[in-house]
């Protein structure tokens, strides 16, 4: 899974907004985030104190504990410079990792936020009670694959895990709750549109696309400063984990046994020396 996907919540403008047919908070709810975040991690990541574990399909691939470097469950003999290099890569990846979960956890409440405050005014309590549910289904989802407890930290962001959580059985719950919805809905956008001001039809519908146009400036105002904050977070994590791409080829070159286990490739830019 890309990083860039992960900041903006899961490709969520796609589950919630493109689900929906409102498109009126996106742009809000979406972190920018360059091609520099175009980042792919090939294992999923446990932080503990003093412990980095790197894993695929719950497979321990290797781990570092402290000084310590242990690959498909084996000890590896180090000399001090690779300790230190060892150490310096696995305080990188375990202070980058709380950030990303923290950041992805301020998008779902974000999207969520959004979409509530364009459907309620819209279609009402019980509509937006509707999309209350998706979207807690959905940071169920998210809890499963980037979260904390207590001082340890599991981002599963591999295409394995995201598949495994956002799968088949996920979208049949969206569409479901979706379906449940959609009489409702029709029937709240209806009466909206022939309640508005004037007497034709074509009058009534460029009335409520007024209105639609300002509940979205209204949206955008209520939420820039949120939106704002966690785009820079994201510019930041974008920054560092540069950083980290050169940290670790750094390392596999000078530990052979880590050469075949990279945690991250950029696809879009080549590493720096």
């Amino acid at each position: 899974m890309k990083l860039n996907k992960l900041l903006t919540g899961f490709a969520l403008s796609g589950v919630i907004l493109g689900t929906s047919g409102l498109q009126l908070a996106q742009a809000q709810t979406e972190p920018k985030v360059d091609d520099r975040c175009e980042v792919s991690l090939n294992y999923d990541v446990m932080v503990e104190p003093k412990k980095l574990v790197m894993s695929e399909k719950g497979t321990e691939k290797y781990r570092i504990e402290v000084d310590k470097l242990f690959v498909e469950g084996k000890q590896v003999s180090l000399t001090d410079k690779q300790k230190k290099l060892v150490t310096q890569y696995a305080d990188e990846v375990s202070t980058q990792v709380p950030e990303v979960i923290e950041v992805v956890n301020e998008a779902v409440a974000l999207a969520s936020q959004a979409v509530s405050m364009a459907l309620t005014p819209l279609m009402g309590d019980a509509a937006g009670a509707k999309f209350d549910e998706m979207m807690a289904g959905v940071q169920k989802r998210v809890d499963s694959v980037a979260y904390r407890h207590g001082d340890s930290f599991y981002l599963g962001a591999t295409e394995d895990s995201m598949q495994n959580t956002f799968n088949d059985e996920f979208e049949q719950e969206m569409e479901q709750i979706v379906q449940n919805s959609v009489g409702t809905i029709m029937m709240t956008i209806g009466g909206q549109i022939m309640s508005g001001d004037g007497d034709s039809f074509e009058a009534k519908m460029d009335a409520f696309s007024k209105k639609m146009d300002n509940l979205g400036q209204d949206i955008e105002q209520q939420i820039e400063s949120q939106s704002k904050g966690l785009e820079a977070k994201a510019d930041r994590l974008c920054d560092r984990f540069e950083n980290l791409l050169v940290l670790e080829n750094q390392l596999r070159q000078e530990v052979p046994e880590l050469a075949p286990y990279a945690l991250t490739q950029n696809s879009t830019k080549e590493l720096r020396e």
